[in-house]
């Protein structure tokens, strides 16, 4: 290992998967390496994000990124020197896994074939099968070419502001392909020098929001009222032959714009007027055929969950939890998030709460083999928090439901309950947390999460503790998912359990519920005022990142981050 890279020093010795560099002293090192990427971090084949920004002497990639971490999901380079021929071959081969690329504000005046360069891509396998996410903003580029079509085809976002292009969607698209981009929602070229904005744009079936504002367009095309699902539209400050058209573009009336070019509006050439009643036809079908009109996606719009994100720099004082390097041998991976704003109170919602997380234990997290859910009430919660192991005899815990014990002794008290109940029921198989003794076998220590007290508040893979037990008043969840297996799918298994807890909170506030008693013993509570029952139906939940750092203060994880709840996204609006 090069030395003056401790951080790197440590991303291997402690097998991280998430790094970020930053800073001055970055930035020097960089610098003294001649302004590529350091070697040593090519010897991290474990990592799934890296982000490295803000770094005026990052000037080249350098070969052999991509066989080198096959394994990102994540990249982040923004705010480099990269341009103008800094990416050089791209970066160096196809990244099957990675679905965030971001490369805004690097100077970039070109792009290799594969990242929408001129040009074809390599035939053969897509080199980002997986990228949903392409951000090319604040560079210098001047034309685009198909590559990235055959490339990425799953592509949801691009990102194209700041950028010097004439023509949109200009060579973006390969002539003659059959459906380029079929799942590309999100389009932005703003701040560019645009002089045509082409009737192709209409071969994007997806495209939901197209921003084009402050470019050099004169006339909108008819086609763009072809383009069957777009909802969101930003075209302001370019010179509109058509004042009417303009003053509509000025109002954001994204509906009367379309509806406009639709009957045959100047905003399109004269040539195009002949045409309209082939290209109506032709929409109609194509609305059929993608399930339904506009009336049909709006309450599609409208039935989706939402949740809105607070970063960590918005939030004046934000949850931490350290890990200390003993858990990567006995429990290595964790993934916590705060979730604000739940309604526990009326009804059964909390019985239907815990039997939510019961049947995601049994299901996605696979019997708690592949990872464990933790739900706490969070005002009863000491930050910052430990994630630890300590030995069965020191471990101490106040498991749900029961008196303080030590671990060892919880365990083989749960193995002659469970005896206990294979003798009354004459079979093999146990329930409750007998069932999960088997995955402690063999440990010398256990996991914990411990708070600012000392107390342990958590033992995956078996138990929380009663001391942030979740009540029919808790309105604030912290939230906690291990796993001995990947960061991945503790992240997957997040995703889920937030839409789960969206959805029953809307469940609950669309039932309006009387509040009452789930006969459970969770449930004890005092008076209730139904006026804080009360909860409009839109009101997104509030989910706070929260950092997993190492014993130094360097981040391992940060949850949730820019490419977490994606796999959720049809369900589920996040406002970022």
């Amino acid at each position: 290992m090069a030395a003056g890279w401790p951080e790197l020093e440590a991303a291997a010795r402690e097998r991280r998967r998430e790094l970020a560099l930053a800073g001055p002293a970055v930035a020097e090192r960089v610098a003294a390496g001649g302004g590529r990427l350091p070697a040593a971090l090519l010897a991290l084949p474990l990592l799934q994000s890296l982000e490295l920004s803000g770094c005026a002497a990052l000037r080249e990639l350098g070969p052999g990124l991509a066989a080198a971490l096959p394994a990102l999901h994540t990249l982040v380079l923004s705010g480099n020197a990269l341009g103008p021929a800094g990416l050089g071959a791209g970066l160096g081969g196809p990244l099957p896994a990675l679905r965030l690329l971001d490369l805004s504000g690097n100077g970039l005046e070109a792009l290799p074939a594969a990242l929408g360069g001129p040009g074809e891509a390599p035939a053969g396998a897509p080199a980002f099968p997986q990228l949903r996410s392409l951000n090319l903003s604040g560079n210098r580029l001047r034309e685009l070419g198909p590559g990235l079509a055959r490339a990425a085809p799953q592509l949801q976002a691009l990102l194209l502001s700041g950028n010097r292009l004439r023509a949109l969607p200009g060579g973006l698209l390969p002539p003659a392909a059959d459906g380029p981009f079929p799942l590309l929602s999100r389009l932005e070229a703003a701040d560019n020098e645009v002089e045509e904005l082409g009737a192709d744009i209409a071969a994007l079936p997806a495209l939901k929001s197209l921003d084009v504002a402050n470019n050099q367009l004169r006339e909108l095309p008819a086609a763009l009222a072809d383009c069957p699902r777009l909802k969101e539209a930003n075209f302001r400050g370019n010179q509109l032959k058509d004042k009417r058209l303009e003053k509509m573009v000025n109002g954001c009336q994204t509906k009367a714009i379309l509806e406009y070019l639709r009957a045959g509006g100047r905003g399109k050439g004269k040539a195009e007027n002949a045409r309209e009643e082939a290209r109506k036809k032709k929409r109609e079908k194509q609305q059929k055929k993608d399930s339904g009109d506009a009336e049909q996606d709006e309450l599609e719009e409208a039935s989706k969950l939402l949740v809105k994100v607070l970063h960590i720099s918005e939030n004046p004082a934000p949850l931490v939890v350290k890990a200390s390097p003993g858990v990567k041998d006995v429990r290595p991976f964790i993934v916590c998030c705060v979730l604000k704003g739940v309604n526990l109170k009326p009804g059964n919602a909390l019985k239907r709460f815990l039997t939510a997380q019961t049947k995601l234990h049994e299901d996605i997290c696979e019997r708690r083999t592949a990872a464990t859910i933790a739900t706490h009430d969070l005002q009863l919660i000491k930050g910052p928090l430990l994630y630890d192991v300590r030995p069965p005899e020191e471990l101490q815990i106040t498991p749900l439901g029961r008196r303080e014990i030590k671990a060892k002794d919880l365990l083989r008290q749960l193995q002659l309950e469970a005896e206990e109940q294979r003798k009354q029921k004459k079979r093999q198989n146990v329930s409750g947390l007998h069932r999960y003794l088997q995955l402690l076998d063999g440990k010398d220590n256990y996991p914990c999460l411990v708070d600012a007290e000392g107390a342990v508040i958590s033992f995956p893979p078996i138990t929380n503790s009663e001391k942030t037990k979740v009540r029919k008043d808790t309105r604030d969840l912290f939230l906690e998912v291990t796993s001995d297996t990947s960061l991945q799918i503790c992240k997957d298994v997040m995703d889920t359990l937030i839409l789960k807890i969206a959805e029953l909170n809307r469940s609950t506030l669309e039932n309006k519920e009387e509040s009452g008693s789930d006969n459970e013993s969770d449930a004890l509570c005092g008076p209730v005022n139904s006026d804080q029952n009360t909860q409009p139906r839109n009101v997104p939940l509030a989910l706070e990142q929260v950092r997993v750092v190492d014993t130094d203060g360097n981040l391992r994880v940060l949850y949730p981050s820019k490419t977490d709840l994606t796999a959720v996204s049809s369900l589920l609006t996040v406002i970022r």
